[in-house]
């Protein structure tokens, strides 16, 4: 599938520290080459199909599948304590 970033998600990927921005990088790729394989940092978000959070520290990528258009959009990324309010 392919990954792609929503502008929010752009503008606070460019702002983490570098060593986490790495790791979500190859995280988000990973998932987006097999988004229904087993990834223990890859969370179904409750009351939502097709979407999924993925964590990296303290930090957060919230994505959404959508299976018709073979594509994994990451729709924010975020302090663990901010993404989900």
């Amino acid at each position: 599938m392919r990954l792609i970033f929503s502008k929010i998600a752009v503008k606070e990927l460019a702002s983490l520290p570098s060593g986490d921005r790495v790791l979500l990088l190859q995280k988000l790729r990973n998932f987006a080459n097999e988004p229904f394989g087993n990834h223990p940092w890859a969370l179904p978000m409750r009351g939502q199909r097709d979407a999924v959070r993925i964590r990296q520290g303290d930090w957060r990528a919230a994505c959404r599948i959508d299976r018709g258009g073979n594509v994994v959009t990451v729709e924010l990324i975020a302090n663990r304590k901010e993404v989900y309010r």
